[in-house]
């Protein structure tokens, strides 16, 4: 059974990073996060699951308003050509649904079957925001405090420059 926004909360209490939630309504897309963002500082995130054609599994972490080429970051990570990772997949292997996605979801990846790959703008920001593997809130986070979670997951991040014409792995 995924671990649950309660689980993670006890986890990151474990781990002693200190946290804000924010409960708002359901939020399917950036564009309808535009209120929260507002509203809290700091980085705010997009995610994506990808899938390459040669079977392995990426999460894509970048600030919200970074366009992502996917033909340049598989290129740039060595990847196959990408599609998105269909939703059971996404519930198999990170425990979440489309609208949820999360880096906070790598807890749920036991068997660490996802590649995680970080926007090097988001490295920029003190704080960050992400989904608690729930769309109905999002919590802040300190940018060290989320790379120590990722870890913790037995995930080491790979940092890219993501956006037009600067794909490039760091």
């Amino acid at each position: 059974m995924p671990a649950i926004r309660q689980d993670l909360f006890a986890r990151l209490a474990a781990l002693g990073i200190k946290t804000t939630t924010v409960e708002h309504e359901p939020l399917f897309t950036v564009a309808q996060s535009a209120p929260v963002e507002r509203a809290l500082p700091g980085a705010h995130t997009k995610n994506l699951f990808l899938k390459d054609d040669k079977g392995a599994l990426f999460l894509v972490v970048a600030v919200s308003s970074t366009r992502v080429d996917l033909k340049a970051l598989s290129r740039a990570l060595g990847a196959g050509r990408f599609s998105f990772g269909k939703p059971d997949l996404m519930l198999e292997v990170l425990g979440v649904s489309p609208g949820a996605v999360t880096a906070f979801a790598l807890i749920n990846d036991k068997d660490r079957r996802v590649n995680v790959v970080l926007d090097k703008e988001l490295l920029g920001y003190e704080t960050v925001n992400c989904h608690p593997l729930e769309n109905t809130a999002t919590t802040n986070i300190a940018r060290e405090d989320l790379l120590r979670f990722i870890r913790a997951c037995g995930h080491e991040p790979r940092v890219a420059m993501l956006g037009p014409d600067a794909v490039r792995e760091d």
